[in-house]
């Protein structure tokens, strides 16, 4: 079968003609058992659910990006390594997106007398959620709300009542640009676009870098370099807005920054911000009830056969490399503005939790390239809210094999020199429980915390002492097992090897 990734279905026909879609008939709840289901196939095959308790005519599918060869494939890359490097040509040369008349997100349209959780299937992800939360739609800004250009991110959302919801703005972010410049100047129109094709999941999710896509950019460009063809975009029914065409579910609407609306009933009832659960955030704890911008729905539009709602859990394959793989080509672009040509690589492993660090690897071409790398490091940590850990390490490091950057970390770094605190007492995330505590007893809202500073670490070798650190190799390749083994022998022999062993076996390190 022809790969189409125009849209979310037309991916998901393509996924299961190369056997990489699990299908299940079995009705399936929203609440708990969709997000319990994902987490134990967390990094595996794509999941599409034909029946939904509750939605008739509605189906669920998640884990479509939980594996970083699958979403290399879906753009034409070979080795997910050089993912990043497509990414990097979709940010320098964007296709900027194009105006069509009708799209399939409008075949049917609600603008009266709607419930949106009687329409759209939000899921729940634990227990102590405030009940189903739509994390799962992509907002889209364009125009004079995004200062000529267009932006797509993710907002959690939690309708209080049939036609509104609460509206989390990550401080700092593109969204909370918006939002203060056009403070209580009026309504933002936006809408909230969920199962959109794949190219813009993957931009959504490339938040915080914003030296590179500074406001005013076009994200929807960049997704449609990314996937070769412009995104083709409808007007909105009732705002002066965009949707995306080839969306399965649509809520037009607008963030009202004159009212506010609490992300939980418990946290109203408390009447205290940062403390009451929400569900899980991407830093691996768990998500705090806040009190937001009002979002008021004025309608809602889908396809009208069977659409495709993206049920993601946070925290885990599939949100990770949704957020993590335009992040890696990000600051990629970054370390090639700062320096050129010093920066060859970069990797956010899952442990540093997205948009918690990154690691870099360098390759100094001479003396004088010494410290230039400690400025890419510092620039990283300091323009991406969150970021708590930037490693930097040389050429012979493998930075997708965490023992191997633990082995730099132990031989490589002198703590007196090379541990960096960077920007201490600046800003940070109340997604992050260490910036949290800062509050004390106080309510961990933004104004209330401090940057405790990242942590930046230069497990480089020094350029005159290259000589030095040159690594112990054995020359495997002067043998051929085939000579003293046979197939079954050599299986045998290797089966009890660990993963880091086989490493350095396959390398004769």
């Amino acid at each position: 079968m022809k790969k189409d990734v125009s849209s979310l279905r037309s991916t998901l026909d393509y996924l299961d003609s190369i056997g990489e879609l699990v299908t299940t008939d079995v009705e399936v709840d929203p609440h708990l058992e969709v997000a319990a289901i994902q987490k134990h196939f967390d990094g595996g095959a794509a999941l599409l659910f034909n029946k939904v308790k509750g939605y008739p005519n509605a189906r669920i599918c998640n884990n479509l990006f939980a594996s970083a060869e699958r979403v290399s494939r879906l753009f034409g890359v070979d080795d997910p390594r050089l993912f990043k490097h497509r990414a990097v040509e979709a940010l320098r040369v964007p296709i900027p997106p194009v105006e069509v008349k009708d799209g399939p997100c409008q075949e049917v349209v609600l603008e009266k007398s709607f419930d949106v959780w009687d329409v759209v299937p939000m899921i729940s992800h634990s227990k102590t959620d405030p009940g189903r939360t739509l994390g799962a739609g992509n907002t889209v800004v364009r125009g004079q709300h995004f200062w000529g250009g267009s932006h797509i991110g993710y907002n959690r959302m939690n309708f209080r009542g049939p036609d509104y919801s609460s509206f989390q703005i990550s401080p700092g972010s593109h969204m909370d640009q918006i939002a203060t410049h056009w403070y209580k100047k009026g309504p933002i129109p936006v809408t909230i676009n969920i199962g959109v094709p794949p190219a813009c999941t993957m931009m959504a999710g490339a938040g915080f870098t914003y030296v590179i896509l500074p406001r005013g950019c076009d994200e929807l460009g960049v997704a449609g370099a990314l996937q070769g063809f412009p995104v083709e975009l409808v007007k909105a029914r009732t705002q002066d807005a965009w949707s995306i065409a080839n969306a399965e579910y649509v809520i037009e609407g607008y963030v009202d920054t004159t009212q506010k609306v609490w992300e939980s009933p418990l946290a109203e009832k408390e009447d205290q911000q940062g403390k009451y659960d929400f569900h899980p955030e991407w830093s691996g704890y768990m998500g705090k009830a806040y009190r937001t911008y009002k979002f008021q729905a004025t309608a809602v539009t889908h396809r009208a056969d069977r659409p495709l709602y993206y049920g993601l859990i946070v925290h885990g394959m599939d949100e990770h490399f949704i957020d993590g793989l335009m992040r890696e080509a990000c600051f990629l672009e970054l370390a090639e503005r700062i320096v050129p040509g010093l920066c060859v690589d970069t990797h956010i492993p899952m442990g540093m939790t997205d948009w918690g660090g990154v690691i870099f690897q360098v390759k100094k071409r001479r003396a004088r390239d010494e410290g230039l790398h400690r400025n890419i490091l510092t620039a990283a940590l300091s323009i991406s809210l969150g970021a708590r850990l930037g490693i930097v390490v040389d050429e012979d490091v493998d930075i997708y094999n965490i023992e191997d950057v633990l082995w730099a970390l132990t031989t490589r770094v002198n703590p007196k020199e090379d541990i960096l605190t960077i920007c201490e007492g600046g800003f940070g995330q109340t997604f992050q429980p260490a910036e949290r505590s800062s509050a004390g007893d106080r309510q961990w809202t933004q104004g209330n915390i401090r940057f405790s500073g990242a942590m930046g670490i230069d497990a480089t070798r020094p350029f005159i002492h290259k000589d030095a650190f040159e690594r112990a190799r054995y020359n495997v390749e002067v043998v051929d097992l085939a000579k003293f083994y046979a197939p079954e022998q050599i299986q045998k022999a290797k089966a009890g090897q660990r993963d880091y062993a086989k490493f350095l076996a396959e390398r004769g390190i």
